[in-house]
This record gives C-alpha cells, sequence and structure tokens, in this order.
C-alpha cells in the first residue's frame, strides 16, 4: 500500500474521531481532527502526484473520503441548527450528479480530470464548515458559509456538465 493510500485511510478514520469529539462536546478537538482529516486531502493528492502514487485505489478512495468527511460535518451541523437540510441535499445532488457524469463518461472510455472548480469547492466547503465549527453561535457566519458552500458546489456541478455534456451524446 502506497503511503498516499496510508494517508486517504487515515482520513477516513478521523471521520468517526471527529464526529466522536463534536459531539460529546470537545469542540476544539474536533476541529483539530477536522483540519488535520482536511489537510491531509491535500497531502495524499501531492504525495501521489509528486511520487508517481497513483493507484486505482486512490482514484476512487481520495474523493470519496472527502466526501466522507465532509457530509459528516454536514449532518452534525444539521442536527445543530447550523445548516438546513436542503443545503446539504443539493450538495448530495451534485456530488451523485458528477459521479453519475463520470460513470457515463468511463463507459466511452474517457476520463473527467477533477476541475479547478471542484477545488475551489472542495477548499471553501472545508473552510466554511471549520469556520462554523470555531464560531458555532455566530448566526451570520453560518449564513454566509452556507451560501458560499451552496454557491460554488453548484457553479462547479454546472460546470462539469457544461464542459461535458457531449458524454450524453455517446450514451447508450
Amino acid at each position: 500500500m502506497t503511503t498516499a493510500n496510508k494517508i486517504t485511510i487515515f482520513r477516513i478514520i478521523m471521520i468517526p474521531v471527529f464526529l466522536v469529539l463534536a459531539y460529546s462536546g470537545h469542540l476544539g478537538w474536533a476541529l483539530a481532527a477536522f483540519i488535520l482529516a482536511s489537510l491531509s486531502d491535500m497531502l495524499d493528492g501531492y504525495i501521489a502526484r509528486h511520487y508517481n502514487q497513483i493507484t486505482d485505489f486512490g482514484k476512487f478512495m481520495d474523493p470519496l473520503a472527502d466526501k466522507m468527511l465532509v457530509l459528516a460535518a454536514m449532518c452534525y451541523f444539521i442536527e445543530r441548527g447550523q445548516m438546513p437540510g436542503w443545503v446539504v441535499a443539493i450538495v448530495l445532488f451534485r456530488e451523485f450528479a458528477v459521479s453519475g457524469l463520470r460513470l457515463i463518461a468511463v463507459e466511452q472510455n474517457r476520463v473527467i480530470a477533477a476541475a479547478w472548480s471542484g477545488k475551489i469547492k472542495t477548499t471553501v466547503t472545508m473552510i466554511g464548515l471549520a469556520a462554523m465549527l470555531v464560531f458555532p453561535q455566530v448566526k451570520a457566519l453560518n449564513w454566509i458559509c452556507n451560501a458560499l458552500i451552496l454557491i460554488t458546489t453548484v457553479y462547479s456541478g454546472v460546470e462539469y456538465f457544461m464542459k461535458n455534456i457531449d458524454v450524453f451524446k455517446g450514451a447508450k
């Protein structure tokens, strides 16, 4: 197993650690776990590319680990009243839609690479969720973070479909 893949597995292991800390009221430690897990995403990607450790496991698990981390945090925020469920529903819709688009492309022997807007969406989302952990009672901040997460999510989803609409012409 490559170093990059081990870091991805570490990120997945950090999800229940983050949740246990958050639900037990240790928000400082929960924040540290969330930031550590978020930063591990950049680290495993860098190591995979820089040291030629790109694997099928990593291609599948790295984005899945990101989604699991983000959605776990979002579920926590729904319960705390800091994030409306419909925002999470839109995030889920975008993730399923882009994953579906990629599956159709794979059937055509085509790979849809991650776009910059998707990377920006992930960064904005992780920073926004971290800010919501730091300042849970600041309603305006929650609203701003939710809005930025929503805007970057919708924009990146629309961009993926606009740039790859031709995938549907070859779909069976």
